[in-house]
């Protein structure tokens, strides 16, 4: 990899058990109104196969909902887990007689059971759901005017989108902090060794130091690409050589991705940029050579 250093603390997020996750529900089909009026009269009358149906068919809406409330102290898996519950419970409460579409229905039991496991298991320090819940839109709202506005927004422009005062803005974004479980894994393998087997010795120095820098400088740089557009966030990866073995030049990104090489050299620039102005925001260290 090119020399990209960054310090800071992120969540990181498990993607190859999750992308096993999405291909895996991308095979059922969404049900059509009538399809869904007649598996749960199905349900209703004790066919606990109309059920599993139901729920298969709803999978891919938890995932849209879970992705939203991603960097808030739990893996997506989990946040996904956590949703997949809620839709079990709507789906058991949905009165189908009542004429409009289930999923409408069990969007809220969705949001509820994710936004309950947040406050209970992203921090030790347990807040109340209804300061938790103002934490998350702060935080969604912050990263939305990121994308717009391409800058940090300030308390201002986060205050007159969610009509809260600065200071209780302020209190949100403070209030940020996630704790990190020493059993967690560094790498994204389920074998990878966890933090604290990875604690540097106090006395000797560790001489796998240098590879423990680039895998954590590695997930960083994965979550810090999460807040670019697809394209830039593609570039960059190859350019860096992130999750590949070498990095690319931009001419061989061009030629990879059909553009001019010019082109490459501008959405390259500009993602840096992007990526400066967050990580000199939110202080991290960041260098490029």
């Amino acid at each position: 990899m090119r020399a990209l250093v960054i310090t800071h603390n992120i969540t990181r997020r498990d993607s190859m058990s999750i992308e096993k996750y999405l291909n895996e529900v991308s095979k059922y089909d969404v049900l059509t109104p009538e399809e869904e009026l007649r598996l749960f009269r199905r349900f209703k009358d004790g066919d606990e196969a109309a059920f599993q149906k139901i729920i298969r068919s709803n999978l891919r809406f938890v995932i849209s909902v879970a992705k939203q409330y991603q960097h808030t102290g739990l893996s997506l898996d989990d946040l996904i887990n956590e949703g997949n519950i809620g839709l079990i419970k709507a789906a058991q409460r949905f009165d189908e007689t009542r004429g409009f579409k289930f999923i409408s229905y069990a969007v809220w039991w969705i949001r509820q059971s994710i936004l309950q496991a947040i406050g209970e298991k992203s921090k030790k320090i347990r807040l109340p759901a209804n300061y938790q819940s103002r934490i998350q839109e702060v935080v969604r709202t912050r990263n939305e005017l990121y994308q717009e506005l391409e800058r940090e927004p300030s308390l201002a422009e986060i205050a007159a989108v969610t009509d809260l005062k600065e200071s209780d803005i302020e209190n949100c974004l403070r209030d940020v902090k996630y704790c990190k479980s020493l059993n967690e894994p560094v790498g994204e393998d389920e074998d990878s060794a966890s933090l604290e087997e990875m604690l540097a010795d106090a006395v000797l120095p560790s001489p796998d130091s240098d590879l423990v820098g680039t895998e954590s400088l590695r997930i960083e740089l994965t979550e810090l690409l999460g807040s670019l557009s697809a394209r830039e966030a593609e570039i960059l990866s190859m350019y860096f050589g992130l999750n590949r073995k070498q990095p690319l030049s931009l001419q061989d990104i061009s030629d990879y991705l059909d553009l001019s090489r010019e082109r490459v050299r501008q959405i390259k620039d500009r993602a840096l940029r992007k990526l400066k102005r967050k990580i000199f925001n939110e202080g991290m260290v960041f260098s490029v050579n």
